[in-house]
């Protein structure tokens, strides 16, 4: 990796490459995975391009690899200024392109975001827009929810995206999220809801919602999630924090609760419980419980 932050006198900007490599025995073929990133961020402009290929039989022991067999480029330029005056203080613009190709150069999907509006005001809050056309090249049915699959085949389709959101110095602060446009061969349309309330230092609450509604040629499809998270801080060194969520789709409910203290500098307490019911044949039925225990230690010389 190179970076400097005197290109043309005061500019940032990087260049690096990379390349991966596993040899397990198991392993035979097209093992390997490297690519580039070139960045430019700067006040005014920033721009970024970005490649990666990885092998057909590329495996890592740790960690993984969400596509194999692709070569992956993505670029973006932004450009964004500040106002001195009026009640918006910033206004930002970007494209970001991004493509997957095969091996043998064939595109397999592809995703443009334009925002021409992205307005933060001088009071904090924020408005964006996004229009994203994009496409999916599919080699194998996907099913999109129980009994809605879409059948292989290229798919071409553009969605749009409105936000709104309030500053997070407010005591109450609300997010609301319009996507809307087509999806593969038919449409599809989600609006999600985040609200967050610090009545105090010491509480925080959040309430996060997500509702998609499909039409598809082969079905109709709705969808929903809710989510409320609540946060106790009762010291700088204890805090409690416990997430409740269900969805439609698996018709179930979880709930992760944790406690976290701090009882010297180098040293944590990590108590975790995990608590799973799914609705089956009308009933409500205990899918998985979990208790866990943690400590960690931090050895300093």
């Amino acid at each position: 990796t190179y970076a400097t932050s005197r290109f043309r006198g005061d500019k940032n900007l990087l260049f690096g490459v990379w390349g991966l490599a596993t040899g397990r025995s198991d392993l035979d073929g097209d093992t390997s995975a490297y690519g580039a990133t070139f960045d430019y961020p700067n006040d005014e402009w920033e721009v970024s391009f970005g490649y990666k290929r990885i092998g057909r039989d590329f495996d890592p022991s740790l960690g993984f690899v969400p596509r194999r067999a692709v070569n992956l480029l993505d670029f973006e330029v932004g450009n964004e200024t500040r106002l001195s005056r009026g009640p918006v203080q910033r206004m930002s613009h970007e494209v970001r392109p991004s493509i997957a190709l095969d091996l043998a150069g064939k595109w397999e999907s592809y995703e443009v975001s334009i925002s021409p509006v992205s307005w933060q005001f001088r009071s904090g809050d924020r408005l964006q827009f996004n229009a994203d056309p994009e496409g999916e090249r599919l080699v194998e049915p996907f099913e999109v929810s129980d009994g809605v699959v879409i059948a292989p085949g290229s798919y071409h389709w553009r969605r749009y995206r409105a936000e709104i959101e309030t500053a997070e110095k407010r005591r109450l602060s609300v997010q609301v999220t319009a996507d809307f446009g087509g999806f593969y061969d038919g449409d599809l349309t989600q609006f999600e809801f985040e609200a967050t309330w610090n009545p105090t230092a010491l509480l925080t609450v959040e309430f996060e919602s997500e509702h998609n509604i499909g039409d598809l040629p082969s079905g109709r499809f709705t969808q929903t999630l809710v989510g409320n998270r609540l946060r106790i801080n009762v010291s700088p060194d204890l805090s409690i924090a416990s997430y409740v969520q269900y969805d439609t789709e698996s018709d179930s409910v979880g709930i992760n609760t944790r406690l976290r203290w701090t009882f010297t500098p180098v040293a944590d307490l990590f108590l975790v419980y995990n608590h799973n019911v799914r609705s089956l044949l009308d009933r409500w039925q205990m899918e998985s419980n979990q208790l866990l225990i943690k400590l960690q230690y931090a050895l300093r010389r």
